[in-house]
């Protein structure tokens, strides 16, 4: 057996620096960024995603194998079958750049999305076999194609870290959502859709300025591109089905922008005229509308005709189309009483249902379809295969490449990590059970198998460390306790420092290592204490704040000065929570900053030095519409670092997931990956629980074909 070779072409553009402010501008203190941030991400250590395609012409898909077409490395979603006349491989054999392959090699192209080597980019990947596409049944044909890969957009670029989302290709130029450029209104998305020049790096915003555009698609001709935005309106703090209008507007420039349909996200066209999309009905079913553009005439909204295509008793969303093809569209559903998202065809003539997906990987989720030009072929991102996945692929911390000089950026496996006083060890909360391990991912060991929350190292005893035993997002009332854990006795003793529940939580000691001060709901509402840090409440307990309302999420500075905690005292049991500092003997209580109407900022820790803040919030609001996800109970959290006076906020994170519970240590690690035998199960997410039907009406659903994972 020939292993083929892969090709891995560097493509250099012309790099254009964007000077962006803050939101708001950095005082010079004198002092310089330094350590290491650790967070996590809401479900995302498990997505391994590549893109696959199936053959839409064949009657029965348990009779063909997936084509996994991108190449098992890190995360792959988001895909686009690119038309081979303006592809960049045949710019590529224009330029001469790569010999021409023989003509009987079938090429299958695709642009994606990727997150490898800490951030987010556009490749575009192609793939040649030695055998026509239909007759691929030969394990090597499948796994060792002739792959030349390319990096079309990268972060050096645009001038900074940013999301990438929803690629497509008009001739040369590459049309995406970005979030490089800040909105400077908190709250407001960053995502806008941007034009690339792939020979010249060229760069052009599409979007207005001040105005959000998610899921960009290109007209056939190139001439018009479609986006899901708020307008000028803004984000509601939706986290279900966004509250967007269909926007159109010139490809070439972004002038002549109009809205054509008031509700709807989405969008892909059939032809010039005639756009799909998608949107909650008023029965409460995701379903998938179609769009009739005017041919003469004024275009706007009342202008355009709309109907509905998928009939209700399932979700339909994310449509796909291909150019000219009035006979079917590809949609992902959800059927009643099933919990897996899957692949569909909708005849456009008899408006029955052809399932792809389910007969081939029925207990898999399937995300986002996209069709070939001609459409013979389906695609769509899916978690890769057990017997695809590489030894090493789970990465308990994975470097993210910060954009911050001075500080490495890490995303752990697992929620509420901390660093021990010498920066040797983490400790961390998988839900259940308290882990520790050294910064090397090695000596990992369980100290505490029940529900916990929350660690934090004591700053002078060494091996003891604080958590909240108890389930998280409890009442007041909830039984949690604070734990006091000697990770290093071979017994792993432990013992509770508060008595009676009543949703004591967020433990955090103080330099000296003498008091904590933690959350507790034992008057009716969630407010701050401070109890002595060796016998708990047993030795007295000092009521720090006091009211209606939920004080939460404290941690103690290292100079012992200030306590930053998290509150909702504006408006008790809103949504809004801020930041604030108070004092330890209870003075000095102000606001970091004013985050806006409805926002929420929370999981705040000091830097080693004390000057700064890192925390989760959703000052960007949300980056993609969240249905194309899985799911997020956030979709919105990001980290940020600002100053303790307000100044100073910069983003750390770019994504449509929820990024939470940060830390901060006193070392620069080292920015590489520190991987780890896979153990357990992978692919360990549920879709959208919004999307859940438990009634078993509507269409039916034919039997499943075949109930075994299949490998290529």
């Amino acid at each position: 057996m020939n292993q083929a070779m892969n090709f891995n072409i560097s493509v250099f553009f012309i790099i254009t620096t964007v000077y962006l402010c803050n939101f708001s501008a950095a005082k010079n203190d004198g002092s310089t960024f330094s350590g290491t941030i650790i967070f996590n991400t809401v479900g995302r250590p498990n997505y391994d995603f590549d893109i696959y395609s199936l053959p839409t012409t064949s009657t029965s898909s348990s009779n063909h194998k997936e084509l996994q077409v991108t190449d098992g490395i890190s995360v792959n979603f988001n895909g686009y079958f690119p038309n081979p006349k303006c592809s960049p491989f045949s710019l590529l054999l224009q330029n001469h750049t790569l010999l021409k392959t023989p003509s009987s090699s079938p090429l299958t192209e695709v642009i994606y999305v990727t997150e490898r080597n800490g951030t987010s980019s556009i490749y575009y990947d192609a793939l040649l076999y030695d055998a026509p596409l239909g007759q691929l049944r030969a394990r090597s044909a499948l796994e060792f194609p002739t792959r030349i890969q390319i990096p079309l957009l990268v972060n050096q670029q645009l001038g900074r870290l940013s999301m990438k989302d929803r690629p497509s290709l008009v001739g040369e130029f590459l049309i995406y959502v970005s979030t490089h450029e800040e909105s400077k209104v908190i709250r407001k998305s960053w995502a806008a859709v941007y034009s690339t020049h792939l020979q010249t790096g060229w760069t052009r915003r599409l979007t207005p300025i001040g105005v959000a555009d998610f899921s960009p698609a290109v007209s056939p001709s190139g001439y018009w591109t479609t986006v899901a935005s708020y307008g000028e309106r803004g984000w509601s703090g939706e986290v279900q089905e966004l509250h967007t209008d269909i926007y159109m507007f010139l490809t070439k420039d972004g002038s002549e922008r109009v809205k054509i349909v008031e509700h709807g996200g989405w969008p892909c066209w059939a032809d010039d005229h005639t756009i799909y999309f998608h949107r909650r009905s008023d029965d409460g079913w995701m379903s998938v509308y179609r769009a009739i553009i005017p041919l003469l005439g004024p275009v706007f909204s009342e202008s355009v005709v709309v109907e509905r295509v998928t009939p209700p008793g399932l979700h339909a969303f994310t449509p796909a189309t291909s150019p000219g093809n009035n006979d079917f569209i590809a949609v992902a559903t959800r059927r009643p009483g099933a919990d897996y998202r899957h692949i569909e065809l909708l005849d456009l003539l008899t408006n029955e249902l052809k399932e792809v997906t389910r007969p081939i990987s029925p207990y898999t989720q399937h995300y986002n379809p996209f069709l070939s030009p001609d459409s013979t072929r389906v695609g769509y991102h899916k978690c890769r295969e057990p017997c695809n996945l590489r030894k090493l692929d789970h990465l308990v911390l994975e470097n993210i490449e910060s954009p911050i000089h001075g500080i490495s950026l890490f995303r752990l496996d697992a929620p509420f990590p901390s660093f021990s006083p010498a920066g040797d060890r983490i400790a961390y909360t998988p839900l259940p059970g308290l882990y520790v391990m050294d910064l090397d991912g090695s000596n990992k060991r369980e100290v505490f198998q029940g529900m916990a929350f929350s660690t934090a190292w004591d700053p002078v005893r060494k091996g003891v460390v604080y958590a909240s035993g108890g389930p998280i997002f409890a009442s007041a009332s909830t039984d949690v306790d604070i734990i006091l854990i000697d990770v290093d006795d071979p017994n792993l003793s432990y013992k509770r420092l508060t008595l009676g529940g009543e949703n004591n939580a967020f433990p955090s000691p103080s330099p000296d290592g003498r008091w904590i001060v933690f959350r507790s709901g034992r008057s009716g509402h969630k407010n701050l204490y401070i109890m002595d840090a060796i016998d708990g409440e047993r030795a007295g307990i000092f009521r720090l704040t006091e009211g209606p309302w939920t004080d939460t999420m404290c941690s103690w500075s290292p100079t012992g000065e200030w306590i930053v905690f998290s509150s909702d005292r504006e408006d008790p049991g809103g949504y809004s929570f801020e930041l604030y500092l108070i004092r330890p003997d209870g003075t000095g209580l102000r606001k970091v900053f004013q985050n806006g109407s409805g926002a929420r900022a929370n999981h705040a820790s000091f830097s080693p030095d004390g000057k700064r803040i890192v925390f989760t919030a959703d000052f960007a609001a949300v980056s993609a519409e969240p249905i194309s996800d899985p799911h997020q109970f956030q979709p919105y959290g990001e980290i940020f670092v600002a100053n303790l006076d307000g100044w100073n906020i910069q983003r750390l994170t770019h994504n449509s997931y929820e990024d939470g519970t940060p830390t901060w240590g006193p070392w620069f690690l080292k920015p590489v990956n520190v991987p780890q035998p896979i153990s357990g199960p992978r692919c360990d997410f549920t879709d959208c629980r919004w999307l859940n039907v438990n009634s078993k009406h509507g269409a039916n659903v034919a039997p499943v074909a075949s109930t075994q994972i299949q490998c290529v």
